[in-house]
């Protein structure tokens, strides 16, 4: 991983990634330092500040504490308002990180701003296909546990087909990106229905 300043990584990780602790299941940590390593090989490639990307991809969920719908518009307010990351970057800088934050989600009507914004949406699509079919489901059961069986498999088949599926509203934003490659393979899955279905009985109740 790209070198980072241990003052900032020491205060990210004692204050920052415990908060994903009380998140949903697909954004545990687990889900924040995988966003955090896939970014960190990002900028490995590209001429930008690395202390910046890294607290990008740590601050990029933390607005889920006051819901889904807008959790990157709070993850960015949240950013901003955190006046201990002033010690290292200038104003500038944290516009622009907040502006990063903000541009991650998959289903915003704009493409990121800045590099800084592609690097963290890139990262936070990383594309595994088993790992997103089981999150899909767990999210499914976690939100919605009024839905018996068969409707929890619509609604995964439905955000599957509506955010990966040829034709849906992600979009990937570096040519040289692994994630185009592993995307392929995941619309084969969704295009399967028996693989699909085999994949759902897997992970549903676990």
């Amino acid at each position: 991983m790209t070198s980072i300043n241990t003052e900032i990584q020491d205060y990210v990780e004692r204050n920052i990634i415990p908060l994903y602790d009380r998140f949903d299941k697909a954004h545990r940590r687990d889900h924040v330092r995988m966003v955090i390593s896939q970014s960190m090989d990002l900028a490995a490639q590209m001429d930008v500040d690395a202390d910046m990307v890294y607290v990008i991809a740590a601050y990029h969920d933390i607005g889920l504490c006051e819901g889904r719908e807008h959790h990157h518009e709070v993850s960015a307010r949240m950013l901003l308002a955190d006046n201990e990351l002033r010690k290292w970057f200038t104003e500038s800088q944290l516009h622009t990180m907040a502006e990063a934050v903000e541009d991650h989600r998959a289903s915003s009507d704009h493409a990121p701003r800045s590099l800084y914004g592609r690097i963290v949406a890139e990262a936070d699509r990383f594309i595994d296909p088993d790992t997103i079919v089981r999150r899909t489901v767990q999210y499914g059961m976690e939100h919605y546990p009024e839905l018996d069986k068969e409707r929890h498999y619509e609604r995964m088949v439905q955000h599957l087909r509506e955010k990966y599926g040829r034709g849906g509203y992600l979009h990937l934003w570096f040519d040289h990106s692994p994630n185009a490659e592993r995307l392929e393979i995941l619309r084969q899955i969704i295009d399967d229905e028996n693989i699909l279905k085999k994949k759902f009985e897997e992970y549903y109740g676990m």
